[in-house]
């Protein structure tokens, strides 16, 4: 049977939309009038999809999906049976759309994998590449779970970055709009009073008068020219070329190219746990693993270290030697190949560097908030200074 995006109107004339199974077409507009709908539309989902690689599911959505996919299988559902369940169990959509058509290329003879790779934005290659490896070995529930929790760890971890980095920003904005408010509208008003008499302005004074008159006649043309450049510098950073010699800067710096080496040294043994712990060949996870590296030096040095690898050499030595990745990632990494528990230490890994990433980033924000509210104070008071320093004088003068 084959699934089929349908749009109908009942006998009110209300427009349904929604996915059936038929075996053709014909047969899901038979089924359609049969249930007291009209058919305006009715195409396959397969159709669809062809060269159309689906929507991007977001976090939470596909980790609770795995999670019930993961207890319907464990209950001893087939795939197609547990795709039906999950289809039913759907509340929106566009997921029904994606999981039936899944299940229509299951039911076609294609495998697992290979339905769902029809659907990559869904479904990432490290969620295609663990279930591969557990359709194999035959502990595709396990897998699934295992799935289901990596995806929440990944999800948390970014939450956790968002949220560190809300305040800061909110402060940030704030400060500028109050200090541009100060410089169009309020010091304007004060600086007139100077300006009428004959009294000779303090070099502050000056600076701030020809500040505000900047901001008030030439405001608008500096804040396109900003938008402007931020619009030409993000087209440029999509440049390989261009981004890699970015990427290499933010990683030279001395606080924030060790957070973001952390960082993506965290995502890459998370995901080389999960699929190694999967039964995934060692090239073929560490592949996939080099998909969640977001610099691109650091995935220079990946693909350089799976060369190695594939020559036969061992991974900890093949990382070690492109001094690109943390210490205690390599030491991690040796121990697994040890004792043959490579599986448990990189996750043992992956939640240390997690934790050391989220320390820092707590480190990092408790000294940018009161290093912005030092900077918001610094530049109001030169305004106030600014502004009070010709009184001072007048008031000196009168004595």
């Amino acid at each position: 049977m084959t699934a089929f995006r349908y749009r109908a109107l009942d006998r009110e004339g209300v427009e349904k939309t929604g996915v059936m199974e038929a075996d053709t077409s014909r047969s899901a507009r038979t089924l359609l009038r049969e249930q007291g709908l009209f058919p305006l539309e009715v195409d396959s989902v397969t159709n669809r999809s062809t060269g159309h690689s689906g929507r991007r599911m977001a976090p939470a959505e596909l980790t609770l999906l795995s999670r019930q996919w993961s207890t319907l299988l464990a209950s001893g559902l087939t795939v197609e049976e547990s795709l039906a369940a999950l289809i039913e169990q759907a509340e929106s959509d566009d997921s029904r759309q994606v999981l039936a058509g899944v299940r229509s290329e299951i039911l076609s003879g294609f495998s697992l994998r290979a339905a769902l790779d029809r659907y990559p934005r869904a479904f990432p290659e490290i969620y295609r590449a663990s279930i591969a490896a557990g359709e194999r070995s035959g502990e595709l529930a396990r897998v699934m779970v295992q799935l289901a929790d990596y995806l929440e760890r990944a999800h948390a971890l970014r939450q956790k970055t968002l949220q560190a980095l809300i305040y800061p920003i909110i402060v940030a904005v704030v400060a500028t709009l109050v200090i541009v408010g100060l410089m169009a509208y309020v010091v304007p008003q004060v600086v007139t009073v100077f300006e009428q008499g004959n009294q000779s302005l303090p070099l502050l004074t000056r600076l701030l008068i020809l500040l505000s008159d900047f901001v008030r006649n030439w405001g608008w043309a500096f804040t396109g020219l900003l938008a402007a450049g931020i619009v030409a510098a993000h087209y440029v950073l999509r440049t390989t070329p261009a981004r890699r010699a970015w990427d290499r800067s933010l990683l030279r710096l001395p606080f924030v190219g060790r957070h973001l080496r952390t960082l993506d040294a965290t995502r890459f043994s998370g995901t080389l746990a999960i699929l190694t712990a999967s039964g995934v060949p060692l090239l073929s996870a560490l592949e996939a693993g080099s998909q969640v590296v977001t610099r691109l030096p650091l995935k220079d040095a990946l693909a350089e270290a799976i060369e190695r690898v594939r020559e036969g050499q061992s991974l900890s030595r093949a990382l070690g030697a492109t001094r690109a990745f943390p210490p205690l990632l390599i030491h991690m990494i040796a121990n697994g190949e040890s004792t043959g528990r490579l599986d448990a230490l990189l996750e043992r890994a992956a939640a240390l560097q997690q934790q050391e990433y989220e320390n820092r980033t707590a480190t990092l924000t408790s000294l940018l908030e009161p290093l912005l509210l030092l900077i918001m104070g610094s530049l109001v008071l030169l305004i106030v200074m600014a502004v009070m320093q010709p009184i001072i004088e007048i008031n000196t003068l009168l004595r």
